[in-house]
């Protein structure tokens, strides 16, 4: 059995594990075990919903358990998440590609929230601030308190993050001006995408691009409508195939941050050593 999912009722006092395995006799307990571990196991109580990580947590009446098992998912992994600045309400962290913003019922185990969590030995809340698309990396911010979070969301609404990527296109990018903007509706919603080119030859381009709204998979599906696909890119476009995958990584954050009586500028920049760059075409190279 490689998937499967179980809602589970609890009628009588029951601990967790025992509870699963009865549900789920075809998976082992040491397996169960793993995918509570890895958030596969969600228990609703009242109005409390949380994964359940603990195998020996005593169940009361009432109670209801959801396990979501996926074999393959659960064996799969990803590099690490790596911690560049604390600021103790919040922090700023490199996701790499393959990494998840936040899990979902199938288990939270490659989602950079549950790695913030697991550095932090679950001292801290962890708030999710923006989304990275699975396939690219750079750089993300996490809240610790809910003011901090609270005052993210103020300046998410109000324009005040600004998110600088860097990305690799193919294709008919010569056609395109140096710096312009992409203001094509996406889902009916309007947002603006603003780049400019950094170096450009042969079949490759490299770009800052600049959101001033957040689509999903924006600056995707701008450059791909453009006939100038971001290399590497697995959904978007055609001929941009690429070994190192997709070319899109978030460099820099800025903001205005409110700390106490004082507006502090905040400005966070992707370290050198982190850069996706030197595992893309040499003979394309970045300017600064």
């Amino acid at each position: 059995m490689t998937q499967l999912s179980r809602i589970i009722a609890i009628t009588a006092p029951v601990m967790a594990i025992d509870c699963l395995a009865a549900a789920a006799p075809e998976i082992s307990k040491a397996k169960l075990k793993d995918a509570m571990s890895k958030g596969a196991v969600v228990l609703r109580q009242g109005k409390q919903v949380k994964r359940l990580r603990r195998a020996q947590t005593q169940l009361a009446e009432g109670a209801r358990l959801e396990l979501h098992y996926d074999a393959n998912l659960l064996q799969r992994q990803c590099a690490p998440a790596q911690l560049v600045a604390d600021e103790g309400a919040y922090s700023v962290w490199y996701k790499p590609a393959g990494m998840l913003s936040q899990g979902n019922e199938w288990g939270d185990h490659l989602s950079i929230l549950r790695a913030v969590e697991l550095h932090f030995a679950n001292q801290r809340q962890v708030f999710l601030v923006h989304r990275l698309d699975r396939e690219a990396s750079g750089l993300m911010l996490i809240a610790h308190t809910k003011a901090a979070a609270a005052q993210f969301n103020q300046l998410l609404q109000g324009h005040g993050i600004q998110k600088n990527y860097h990305i690799q296109v193919c294709g008919d990018w010569a056609a395109l001006p140096e710096q312009g903007v992409f203001s094509q509706p996406l889902d009916g919603k309007s947002c603006e995408t603003r780049y400019r080119r950094l170096s450009g030859e042969g079949r490759y381009a490299r770009y800052e691009v600049n959101l001033i709204s957040g689509r999903k998979h924006q600056i995707r599906r701008h450059f791909a409508a453009a006939n100038a696909p971001i290399t590497g890119d697995p959904r978007y476009g055609e001929h941009n195939q690429h070994a190192a995958g997709l070319a899109l990584q978030a460099v820099w954050l800025a903001f205005d941050w409110q700390h106490g009586k004082q507006r502090l500028v905040r400005r966070y920049q992707l370290p050198a050593e982190l850069s996706l760059w030197h595992r893309l075409d040499p003979s394309v190279a970045m300017s600064s």
